[in-house]
């Protein structure tokens, strides 16, 4: 299975991103070979956009979620209240909120446990920035990152992670990593989080994220390594979307006719 990810961020109203929505959805219909999408708008659109969703093959996703599951905390949401509104999935540790939030792995790592305990499955963001890309440092700084997002995390029998590689010094770039250099960072990953996890290769998914879009999806996708891709403003875009979309289902077909 190939998952699509689609991070629509701080853009769109409810009533546009519903329209967005509408649109996928519509192309979804009744496809063969479709991969898993997951799209994620922003927390006033979840509801609006889950009516859509519903009775469809697309997965909801929210953007965040609070390391508790209720309490004195203002501002925050918890993700039990997610699931309860029919958020399947919650992106975590995206390096915007890492670097403009503040957001610590400990922190990262309470909400990981948070968003398991209420039966959502995360999208653990990791990624490194250009300067310890160019010192030579890449897998040293994932390793740690790795270890301390997922600090005290378990896994029960049936529940599944997502680790989704961003360089940060590729998001919002244009400039996407190197094929090999993500399918060397891939394998450590799935590997790495397997060990830390104590579980199964096969309950790890990992994915890309960074500058992806729909003229260099394709190359990512046909890799076995690539579990799916985290999208960000291609996403915005149903065109450039349902290419993605079709790009993957090309890729399923292929993969399922061998």
């Amino acid at each position: 299975m190939k998952y699509i990810i689609g991070n629509w961020k701080m853009n769109l109203n409810i009533r546009e991103s519903a329209a967005l929505a509408r649109g996928v959805a519509r192309f979804a219909r009744g496809k063969e070979f479709l991969p898993g999408i997951v799209l994620c708008p922003t927390f006033v659109a979840l509801s609006e956009v889950r009516k859509i969703l519903a009775r469809g093959r697309i997965m909801l996703g929210a953007q965040n979620c609070g390391p508790d599951k209720n309490g004195a905390y203002t501002g925050e949401v918890s993700p039990a209240v997610l699931k309860d509104i029919g958020v399947n999935y919650v992106i975590l540790g995206h390096s915007e909120r890492r670097q403009i939030m503040g957001e610590s792995n400990e922190l990262i790592a309470r909400k990981v446990r948070a968003a398991l305990e209420a039966k959502l499955i995360p999208i653990v963001c990791i990624g490194e920035s250009e300067e310890i890309r160019l010192a030579g440092n890449a897998q040293e700084y994932i390793h740690d990152q790795l270890h301390g997002s997922l600090s005290g995390v378990t896994l029960g029998r049936h529940a599944k992670i997502f680790i989704a590689y961003e360089p940060s010094w590729a998001i919002g770039s244009h400039h996407s990593a190197d094929i090999a250099s993500v399918l060397d960072m891939h394998a450590y990953i799935r590997k790495e989080t397997a060990k830390i996890l104590n579980t199964h290769i096969a309950n790890i998914n990992v994915v890309y994220g960074g500058s992806v879009d729909d003229q260099n999806a394709y190359s990512f996708l046909r890799e076995n390594e690539v579990d799916g891709i985290l999208v960000g403003g291609a996403s915005l875009s149903i065109h450039r979307f349902d290419k993605i979309l079709t790009d993957a289902m090309e890729i399923i077909s292929a993969q399922q006719a061998l």
